[in-house]
């Protein structure tokens, strides 16, 4: 038996687990698992660790001392230690901090929410009219603070409304009345909180990026820069081929203004011509045609 004040050796060989995990891997994680049910955390564990992405639940004091120790080695963990609190897990894994976070992104999805919880982000409610049926129902919105009303014959919320706003409690009657007209303002699912990739520290903040939209923003650039670059003559491999084809679209109208024939320019003198002779036919013909000799 340990004496007072004695670590179990079996905690201790736990620690030295987890301390032996954090360093095996580039890239070191805290994980939020807060309200994931334990049949679906077992099943994402499992593909993590069928992508050599190991992730481990334990005690947050467990988890403390494991990053106090391995920041001996790396330095650069002791910020994870901030990210510890409720209920945490550590993930060891390789690769691209953004693309991990992608990739836990998209293990959450929405949930409805029961009441006590703290909204994520301001909760809203569009203008809409609802599925309900005149009655008691509209009393009930309206006293959650709803927009309610009955317009013809239906319950409508006659307006845009922010109904709980973000890191105030959600009651448990708003909570209820959420639910029933399908929206669900919380998500379950793993939450990566920090990472840190060898020396680098990236807080959720920096990971929690529309990569949609950065792509799109890149593609953007590019176009524009090319249009610049044509716009200025300025030759490059991707330039040259459209650069080459305006040089010739303005030689060739030019050699046309100038009535300058060559085989490319030949057909649409011709036709430059006939057009010129028309016109002038028609001009002479508006005028009458010339008297005819006498005889």
């Amino acid at each position: 038996m340990p004496g007072r004040g004695s670590v179990p050796p079996e905690r201790i060989a736990h620690v030295e687990k987890l301390t032996r995990l954090v360093l095996s891997k580039p890239v070191t994680a805290v994980v939020g698992i807060r309200g994931v049910p334990g049949s679906a955390l077992q099943s994402m564990r499992r593909e993590l660790r069928r992508k050599n992405h190991p992730i481990v639940v334990a005690t947050n004091s467990s988890i403390r001392h494991a990053l106090e120790k391995a920041s001996e080695e790396r330095p650069s963990l002791k910020p994870l230690l901030d990210q510890v609190e409720d209920q945490t897990a550590l993930l060891a894994a390789e690769g691209n901090p953004f693309s991990l976070f992608q990739e836990f992104a998209r293990t959450r999805s929405p949930t409805p929410a029961r009441g006590g919880e703290v909204a994520p982000h301001d909760i809203f409610v569009p203008a809409s009219t609802t599925s309900f049926r005149p009655g008691p129902i509209v009393g009930e919105l309206q006293h959650a603070g709803f927009p309610a009303a009955i317009e013809k014959g239906k319950v409508v919320l006659k307006r845009d409304t922010t109904i709980v706003k973000a890191g105030h409690v959600i009651s448990r009657e708003v909570a209820g009345l959420l639910t029933r007209l399908e929206i669900f303002p919380l998500e379950v699912g793993l939450s990566l909180r920090a990472v840190v990739e060898g020396e680098t520290f990236y807080p959720r903040s920096v990971l929690e990026v529309d990569l949609d939209a950065r792509r799109q923003e890149l593609v953007n650039a590019a176009l524009g820069a090319f249009g610049l670059a044509v716009e200025l003559g300025y030759v490059t491999p991707e330039t040259l081929p459209r650069l080459v084809t305006k040089a010739h679209r303005r030689a060739l109208g030019v050699a046309i203004a100038a009535g300058y024939p060559t085989q490319q320019t030949i057909e649409p003198l011709f036709t430059k011509a006939m057009r010129a002779a028309a016109l002038i036919g028609k001009l002479t013909g508006a005028k009458g045609s010339p008297p005819k000799p006498t005889e």
